[in-house]
């Protein structure tokens, strides 16, 4: 194994084979500036003007929320903690059936471009800006932390500046996603996914190759305590069980592809629902590849690693820099391959990023710009969301400061995501699921969960869970190691559990500080739920007959559709129906609107219709009312 200097050196051709990657995501953004409509529409530029091929929609699904971070964070979590996270397949399964049976259709139905637009809708806009706001909150944490990360890497196999490459990262995909829009930034994460995968396949083959084939590789990882799927202890103070994984999971990836804006999104730019589904499926199915191939890649580099760690020789100053580290280790040799490599990582933060700003952009845009003047001539509503993608993108190089003191990169990211997207969706739930939910009882239950959730995570910084590792790797086998290093390594191993042993001892309160951060979102989630149903019926529940069909998606109507009509009418409890034909209700208003005047032909004809839905709506509507 090459020693840690040794490691931090790119040629000349790895500069190269890096820059190009950096110009062809550049590239692809000036391309859609100058092709098709140029961006001048907010369709266009937030929406892709509702036409996109469900192909570049699930890989951008799947780049957007697992890329920098599971590039850097999953193998090294394998490698540490052994291969219980592989088990987040699970849970992304479950997520695509929620995601497809009642959010999807619930978004297209209101044919809606900001996902709080729905907010409004069911309760009032004070929460539509509550919860664009904890929107805000949320993504601008986490894509401080997906810029940090693989300028992190970078810093750490090539001794560029660490804060030279944060930069690097933030404009570059500042400049595409701002002239580009939103078929830019679907397109460029095709290629950014492609380079990501290919990646992750040169460490596994080539990692595989030089232990003996993946045979070894999963003895080598069975011996040391990494194969460990079966894991039933329901304490939910262990980081890492089936049931914090699977259940856990899910509400922690359910607030990520059910309402993140970022996701919704996605979704409308299929412009019809049963497209949008299948972009959904072909998604799970693409997470489930990319989990995988992440594990795997991690039990890899134990195989390797296993009698020589160099974490513990200090060859690495965290977890997340083992994967660069690696990197280099088996492709130092190969001018142009760790290149393209580290390139994988620089290219799925940007994927993410790109993402963010976008859907920020929109966020803005719908909720705060268009309701401030609602009659803005179009041109000018483009150029505004352009020039917000832009600031928002300087905004997030600042906040990788902040994620730089945030440890641990999987875990800090998916703390995020129980933390603030976990209150976010209890909030749509309540709306969607619960008839009786009232404005005051959502404000409380969303202020609840937030204030819980922030105490759990917060606390959790100041006394943290334990988390004792899988065994440690030994260094018995490394070549050139000092008798001196050998016993500071021995005195490291030794001395530091007893050292903290002697720490203050903790107060009772802590014990609520040490439940697993996979179960964040599903606290928040139960917060926001039961404190907004008793604030509701407290303040005067809402009568479910009142609720307009359209707002609600009833568990029996999305997830048991074959039960007979006499079963599930009770069982909506008191609420309507949805009928496919109430939006057309909604979209046309004739009564004294409509003028109708006879001609020599018979057909009628209309000389005004008043609508509040969507074009394709109307367009249905006209059709009709023409053949009359």
């Amino acid at each position: 194994m090459a020693s840690k200097l040794e490691l931090r050196v790119f040629s000349g051709v790895d500069y190269t084979v890096f820059a190009c990657v950096l110009l062809i995501s550049c590239g692809i953004g000036i391309y859609h500036a100058l092709s098709g409509g140029r961006q001048k529409t907010s369709g266009e530029f937030l929406l892709a003007n509702r036409n996109m091929n469900p192909v570049p929609v699930a890989v951008s699904l799947v780049a957007s929320f697992i890329s920098a971070i599971t590039f850097l964070g999953t193998p090294a979590e394998n490698y540490l903690n052994g291969c219980m996270f592989w088990l987040y397949g699970f849970a992304y399964s479950i997520t695509g059936v929620i995601t497809s049976r009642t959010f999807i259709p619930l978004f297209f139905r209101l044919n809606i471009t900001s996902a709080f637009e729905y907010l409004e809708l069911r309760f009032n806009k004070v929460l539509r800006i509550c919860g664009m706001l904890t929107f805000f909150l949320q993504m601008i944490i986490y894509m401080g932390i997906v810029i940090y990360a693989p300028a992190l890497a970078l810093s750490a196999v090539t001794g560029l500046h660490l804060w030279g490459s944060v930069v690097a990262i933030g404009l570059v995909c500042t400049f595409y996603t701002t002239i580009g829009g939103m078929k830019a930034v679907l397109w460029t994460d095709v290629f950014q996914v492609t380079i990501m995968i290919s990646g992750f396949l040169a460490l596994i083959i080539a990692g595989s190759m030089r232990m003996g084939g993946i045979g070894k590789v999963w003895e080598v990882a069975e011996a040391g305590g990494r194969i460990d799927f079966f894991n039933f202890d329901p304490d939910p103070t262990v980081r890492h069980t089936f049931w914090s994984v699977v259940i856990g999971g899910t509400f922690t990836w359910s607030a990520v592809y059910c309402v993140n804006q970022a996701q919704v999104q996605r979704y409308l730019t299929c412009g019809r629902e049963p497209v949008a589904q299948f972009a959904l499926f072909l998604a799970v199915v693409g997470m489930v590849i990319v989990v995988s191939l992440a594990c795997l890649a991690g039990l890899v580099m134990y195989a390797n690693y296993a009698g020589c760690d160099p974490f513990t020789l200090g060859y690495v100053d965290s977890s997340d820099q083992l994967v660069p580290y690696f990197l280099m280790d088996l492709f130092h040799e190969s001018p142009g391959l760790p290149g393209l490599l580290v390139s994988a990582v620089f290219s799925a933060a940007l994927s993410t990023v790109s993402s963010g700003l976008n859907s920020l952009a929109a966020v803005t845009g719908e909720d705060i710009v268009k309701t401030i003047s609602p009659d803005i001539e179009e041109e000018k509503y483009t150029k505004i969301t352009k020039a917000l993608a832009a600031g928002y993108g300087i905004l997030c190089i600042g906040m990788a400061f902040v994620a730089s003191l945030l440890g641990d990169v999987l875990q800090a990211a998916l703390s995020i995501f129980g933390m603030i997207g976990g209150p976010l969706l209890g909030l749509f739930s309540l709306g969607i699921f619960f008839p009786w939910a009232n404005s005051k009882g959502a404000l409380t239950g969303l202020i609840c969960g937030l204030v819980f959730s922030f105490w759990i995570g917060i606390g959790a910084q100041f006394y943290p869970p334990p988390n004792p590792n899988k065994p440690l790797l030994s260094i018995d086998n490394c070549p050139n190691v000092t008798e001196a290093s050998l016993n500071a390594t021995f005195y490291m191993t030794t001395e530091l559990p007893y050292t903290m042993a002697k720490e203050p001892e903790r107060p009772h309160v802590a014990q609520l500080y040490a439940v697993s951060y996979a179960w964040y979102s599903a606290i928040a989630w139960l917060t926001v739920i039961g404190t907004g149903l008793i604030a509701s019926f407290a303040t005067g529940y809402t009568e479910p007959s009142e609720v307009d069909p359209r707002l609600l998606c009833p568990v029996v109507d999305a997830m048991y559709c074959c039960l007979p009509e006499k079963w599930k009418g009770p069982l909506r409890c008191g609420a309507k129906k949805y009928e496919p034909g109430d939006d057309q209700e909604k979209v046309v208003t004739m009564k004294e609107t409509e003028e109708y005047k006879s001609e020599q032909d018979g057909q009628g004809a209309f000389s005004q219709v008043v609508t509040d839905g969507d074009p394709p709506a109307y367009d249905e509507a006209v059709d009709q009312l023409t053949k009359l």
